[in-house]
């Protein structure tokens, strides 16, 4: 079997909607098939696949969020970031993002985000008299911080995927995720400047901020956990992980709200996620194995190499690519395929890898976000039961702040590498 002849299968396979994970593996034992190999070595090769010690953390950084999710630890930010902005014209947009900020640092999932903060965020924001694809809009992109800021879940795919270093990748995710904020925040004053009917405020209660500060002390220090020893180098991200998870459950017995159904329905919640997620990662390790018996990595990069030797060029290149694959796959497959093939191409053009780590996510969480198959859509648009039109029309002014921040990424490296190279990760 040709490699076109494999690619065309492959496409065939996802546009007969077989599960993606199944797609690759089909198309690669046919593959091996046709060149004398055994099925034994395709099953090895996924078993080998998630046979990792790093991508233990991707379960179990999975059920932090889930687990947060059930707490009702989103409700509790929302709390917080509403007592803290009561005079701010447009305060519940602030807000808005205020606890899409807070959930990022514990979430790890743009899914996760949007379907917990969608049924907090979207109704209050209603009945203030925001419009739905202003509302929805925000909220859809407010969830992308999940998987920019650290505990990422496509971050510690792609550092295991690529060998480079958890911490390292963590730390370079901070400030590009910091400037979405920024981005999101601007784009906020400005639609509440050209629309006063909404800029409405009320008077600021003392002893509101002080019960919902009591409320968060809890959650807040969980990504102090996570980072500190992370950072300082007392455990790695796998164990920071499952002390996480450990600190999420201790949390949820001192508020009380932790029960054997809420247990039993974070842990559903996460075999369900982390199995696709792994189960794709095997295979994809099995097509891996296809391209580097045709050479794909040498032979895209003697082509774009060819085409161009500006490094900025070629990731602007890459970006247009990894957009258009973000908006009907998911991250992970993305990241688990390409990053193998990647890899060596941007060594050659002298790339960070850090930098291409925190670009690529940021592109295929922009497509997720992208009508009209974004995942990150169908989740808000599921929850809200509105038309996806409405959803479609609000979400596209807030790709704007988004891209150019992925723009300045692309451009200035230094946004992503500065604080690995403080910290000594680099």
């Amino acid at each position: 079997m040709d490699l076109w002849l494999y690619i065309l299968l492959f496409v065939v396979f996802l546009l007969l909607r077989v599960p993606v994970a199944f797609a690759m593996i089909a198309s690669s034992m046919l593959y091996f098939y046709s060149h004398g190999l055994s099925a034994g070595y395709a099953i090895s090769s996924i078993v080998n696949g998630i046979n990792s010690f790093p991508l233990l953390a991707v379960p179990l950084f999975i059920f932090v969020g889930t687990i947060a999710n059930n707490l009702g630890i989103a409700t509790r930010l929302y709390d917080l970031a509403r007592a803290l902005l009561p005079r701010l014209p447009g305060n519940l947009a602030y807000v808005n993002l205020g606890t899409a900020i807070g959930f990022s640092w514990i979430s790890g999932s743009a899914l996760a985000d949007a379907a917990s903060t969608s049924k907090v965020q979207i109704p209050q924001m209603l009945k203030a008299g925001y419009p739905y694809g202003f509302s929805s809009g925000l909220t859809a992109a407010g969830s992308l911080m999940s998987t920019v800021m650290p505990p990422s879940i496509p971050a510690v795919l792609f550092a295991a995927t690529a060998s480079i270093s958890t911490g390292a990748l963590f730390a370079g995710s901070i400030i590009p995720a910091m400037l979405m904020a920024v981005g999101l925040a601007l784009y906020i004053f400005i639609w509440v400047r050209r629309h006063p009917d909404v800029a409405h405020s009320r008077p600021f209660d003392g002893g509101m901020l002080g019960k919902a500060a009591v409320r968060v002390i809890g959650p807040a220090l969980l990504p102090v956990i996570i980072l500190g020893g992370i950072f300082s180098g007392l455990f790695t991200a796998t164990e920071s992980a499952g002390i996480a998870a450990v600190y999420m459950l201790l949390l949820g017995v001192i508020y009380r709200t932790l029960t054997w159904k809420v247990f039993w329905k974070s842990a559903k919640e996460t075999v369900v996620i982390a199995g696709g997620i792994l189960l794709i990662l095997g295979a994809s390790n099995l097509m891996g194995q296809v391209l580097a018996r045709e050479q794909v990595s040498r032979a895209l990069g003697e082509w774009l190499t060819g085409f161009t030797d500006n490094p900025v060029v070629f990731l602007l290149m890459l970006n247009v690519l990894l957009i258009l694959l973000g908006i009907p796959l998911e991250a992970p497959p993305v990241i688990l395929v390409l990053v193998p093939i990647l890899m060596p191409i941007v060594a050659q053009f002298g790339i960070d890898p850090v930098q291409l780590g925190v670009i690529m996510i940021l592109n295929l969480m922009i497509g997720s976000l992208t009508p009209p198959v974004g995942a990150v859509l169908f989740v808000v648009g599921s929850i809200t039961r509105r038309p996806m039109g409405e959803l479609f029309r609000g979400i596209l002014p807030f790709l704007i702040p988004l891209g150019t921040v992925l723009l300045l990424l692309t451009l200035f490296p230094v946004i992503v590498t500065f604080l690995p190279s403080l910290l000594g990760l680099l």
